[in-house]
């Protein structure tokens, strides 16, 4: 998912992130990476596509307590390249 932190809360968000709960059973790890000015990324490794579906509710509602502090964009997974 890629992020655009609002102006002057930068902080907030690290922050946020740090303390984010990711103990969702099939999580490998979570990077986040900062692509620009006020601009990340995160991106998780998971043991299979099984696993981040059963765990889309609790990533929601991660998002769901810092949202005030950046606007999302969700990039569509496309995950026919990993299964050929």
């Amino acid at each position: 998912m890629r992020f655009t932190v609002k102006q002057g809360r930068e902080q907030e968000f690290l922050d946020a992130h740090k303390a984010a709960d990711r103990s969702w059973p099939g999580l490998r790890h979570a990077n986040l990476i900062k692509t620009g000015e006020q601009t990340y990324c995160i991106i998780g490794e998971w043991d299979d596509m099984d696993s981040l579906a059963n765990a889309r509710p609790h990533m929601l509602a991660t998002l769901d307590t810092s949202g005030v502090l950046w606007r999302a964009r969700a990039i569509p997974c496309r995950d026919q390249w990993w299964r050929n």
